[in-house]
C-alpha cells in the first residue's frame, strides 16, 4: 500500500502507541528483550549502525491504518520483534515505527513468538500483511509450546519455507547469522528453550550478561594462575635456599 503522507504531515488524530494488552507469559517477557539485545549485539559485531531493532510496538504502514487505529477499529498488533536495515537508527526516539517518517521503510526481518491467543493470526492475517504490504524479506515464527521454529523467505508476494541446517537453524541473509533454539537459563527462567542467534561458525552470540560473566571467569582464572605461579616460584626459591644452606652445613 502506498503511503500518501510525508514526514512533515500533521495528522488530524493522535497515533496510538499501546493496545494495553499484557505479554503472554514470564517466558515472553524475557524472550522479547533477549532477541532484541542479540540482534543489536550482532550488528555491533559486524560494525553496523545503520539499523533499527524494535518490538512489541505499533508499526504504522499507511495513513488509513493509522486512522482506523485512532478510531478504535479492530487492528493487528505490531510484530513481537523486528529489524530494519539501512536506516539511521539514532535519528530520534521512536514510540512506534511510522513508515512515512522513515522514508517509507518497513521491517526487513520479523520474528513472532507465538502464543495460544495469537498463533492463528500470526500464521494467516499477519503472514499475508507482512508478505503483501510490508514486503518483509524474512519472517520467523517460534512456538514455545512445541519448541518449533519456522523460517520463511519472501519470494514475489508469497513466503516460502526455509530449509534449516543440520542443527535446525535458519540462516538469515538480512542479519548475517543463524536463528536457532538454545536450552538454558535467561534471567529468572531456568532450563528453558529460547530463540537465539548463532554466528556463521556456529558459536552462540552471547548477551551482555554472558560476556561479563565470561570476562569475570577469565579474570578469576588468570588471577588463580598468577597466584599459583607466585606460590610455585616462592616454593622453588625456598627449596633453593634450603639446598644452599645444606651445602654450607648450616642446616
Amino acid at each position: 500500500m502506498e503511503n500518501k503522507i510525508s514526514e512533515r504531515t500533521t495528522l488530524p488524530f493522535e497515533l496510538v502507541y499501546s493496545d494495553g494488552e499484557p505479554m503472554e507469559s514470564a517466558w515472553h517477557t524475557y524472550q522479547f528483550p533477549l532477541l532484541r539485545e542479540l540482534i543489536f549485539l550482532t550488528m555491533e559485531e559486524q560494525g553496523r549502525d545503520d539499523f533499527y531493532v524494535g518490538g512489541n510496538m505499533f508499526v504504522y504502514y499507511s495513513y488509513e491504518q493509522a486512522a482506523d487505529v485512532a478510531r478504535g477499529e479492530p487492528y493487528l498488533r505490531g510484530p513481537d520483534v523486528f529489524w530494519v536495515g539501512g536506516i539511521e537508527h539514532r535519528r530520534h526516539s521512536r514510540r512506534a515505527w511510522v513508515s512515512w517518517e522513515e522514508g517509507g521503510r518497513l521491517p526487513d526481518v520479523i520474528v513472532e513468538l507465538l502464543a495460544p491467543s495469537t498463533a492463528e493470526i500470526d500464521r494467516t492475517l499477519k503472514r499475508d500483511l507482512y508478505a503483501q504490504v510490508f514486503r518483509t524479506a524474512e519472517y520467523y515464527l517460534y512456538e514455545p509450546e512445541t519448541l518449533k521454529l519456522e523460517g520463511l523467505r519472501l519470494e514475489g508476494t508469497v513466503y516460502q519455507p526455509m530449509v534449516p541446517n543440520e542443527s535446525g537453524q535458519f540462516w538469515s541473509d538480512q542479519l548475517g547469522v543463524f536463528l536457532g533454539v538454545w536450552h538454558g537459563t535467561v534471567g529468572q527462567c531456568s532450563n528453558q528453550d529460547w530463540v537465539r542467534l548463532f554466528r556463521p561458525d556456529g558459536n552462540l552470540v552471547a548477551t551482555y550478561a554472558e560476556r561479563a560473566e565470561a570476562a569475570l571467569q577469565r579474570a578469576d582464572f588468570w588471577h588463580a594462575e598468577a597466584t599459583k605461579r607466585r606460590a610455585d616460584a616462592a616454593e622453588a626459591e625456598l627449596a633453593r635456599l634450603r639446598a644452599l644452606l645444606k651445602d654450607r652445613g648450616l642446616s
